[in-house]
C-alpha cells in the first residue's frame, strides 16, 4: 500500500498505437498511482475496442470519450476534471512510468513554492534525456538563437532543479494548483500548451522543477497523425503564445514583425 496522497494519471490518447498499451500497464501496475483516467481523443475502432477491455478490467481506470478531437489541452483538462486525486500526474499515452518514480516527484512538489509543477526525466530507449525535458522559459528572442531555450544536452543535475518549463508528457501536480491556474488554455489544439502553463505557473508567483531522479520511457512521434497536420498545430500554438506574453511595447513591436514567420519557418525545417 502506497504512503503518499492520491495520486490521479491523466492520459490523452488519439491514435497512439500499441505504445499506449505499455503506458496504460505500466500505471495499473505502479501501486502509487491511485487512479487513471484514460481520454479517448478519437482512436481507430480496434484500438477503442482494447481501451475498453482494460477499464472494464482495470478497477482503479476510467473513461472519457465525448466524440470528436477537441485538442489535447482541452482533453487535458476533461481528464482533471474527472480526477479524484489530490495530486495529478500527466503521462503521455507514448510514456512508460519507471516504478518508483512518484516518491521523488511527490517530495519536490511538497518542497516547491506554490502553484507548483514538477517535471520527471523522460529518456528513450538508449537512456539519454529526452528532448525538451527541461527548457528555459521560452522567449522570442531565445526562440530565434539569441539565447538558449531547449537544456537537454547540457549536463545533467543530480537532484531537482527550478526550471523555466518541463515537457508536457511527464509531470505532476496538485489538484488545487491545477485548478488555481485554470488548467491548461484551451485556445492551444496541440503543443506549447505546456510552456505556457509554466509560464503561468512561474509569473504567479509559483516553480517549476525538474526532478531526474523520476524518470519514463517516452517513445515520441507514436501518433499517426500527418506531419504537416502536426507542424501546422505547432506554428498556430507558437504564433498563439507569443502573442499572448508580449507585454511591453518592444516586445509586441518585435512579434508582430517576426511571427508571421513561424510557419514559413517550420514548412522549410521540414
Amino acid at each position: 500500500m502506497s504512503t503518499l496522497p492520491a495520486i490521479s494519471a491523466l492520459v490523452v490518447t488519439y491514435h497512439t498505437g500499441p505504445r499506449l498499451h505499455e503506458c496504460l500497464y505500466a500505471l495499473k501496475g505502479d501501486p502509487d498511482i491511485t487512479e487513471i483516467v484514460i481520454v479517448d481523443n478519437g482512436n481507430p475502432p480496434a484500438q477503442q475496442a482494447w481501451i475498453d477491455r482494460f477499464v472494464a478490467g482495470c478497477a482503479k481506470s476510467s473513461l472519457v470519450r465525448e466524440g470528436g478531437n477537441p485538442g489535447f489541452g482541452t482533453a487535458m483538462n476533461r481528464a482533471a476534471e474527472k480526477a479524484s486525486g489530490e495530486l495529478l500526474l500527466a503521462c503521455n499515452p507514448d510514456c512508460v512510468i519507471k516504478r518508483g518514480a512518484m516518491g521523488p516527484m511527490v517530495g519536490a512538489v511538497q518542497d516547491a513554492p506554490r502553484p507548483a509543477i514538477v517535471g520527471g526525466r523522460i529518456f528513450g530507449l538508449d537512456g539519454r534525456e529526452g528532448r525538451g525535458a527541461r527548457r528555459n522559459t521560452l522567449t522570442l528572442w531565445n526562440a530565434i538563437g539569441l539565447g538558449k531555450w531547449a537544456l537537454d544536452g547540457t549536463a545533467e543535475p543530480d537532484g531537482p532543479v527550478r526550471t523555466g518549463a518541463i515537457t508536457g508528457a511527464f509531470f505532476l501536480i496538485r489538484r488545487e494548483d491545477y485548478e488555481a491556474l485554470g488548467g491548461f488554455d484551451e485556445a492551444y489544439f496541440l503543443h506549447v500548451e505546456d510552456v505556457d502553463f509554466c509560464r503561468r505557473a512561474i509569473e504567479a508567483g509559483g516553480s517549476v522543477t525538474y526532478q531526474p531522479k523520476a524518470g519514463a520511457l517516452h517513445y515520441t512521434s507514436t501518433s499517426d497523425a500527418p506531419s504537416a497536420v502536426v507542424k501546422a498545430h505547432k506554428a498556430a500554438s507558437l504564433k498563439r503564445y507569443f502573442r499572448k506574453f508580449a507585454r511591453t511595447p518592444g516586445e509586441k513591436l518585435a512579434t508582430a514583425l517576426m511571427v508571421p514567420l513561424i510557419g514559413l519557418a517550420m514548412r522549410l525545417r521540414s
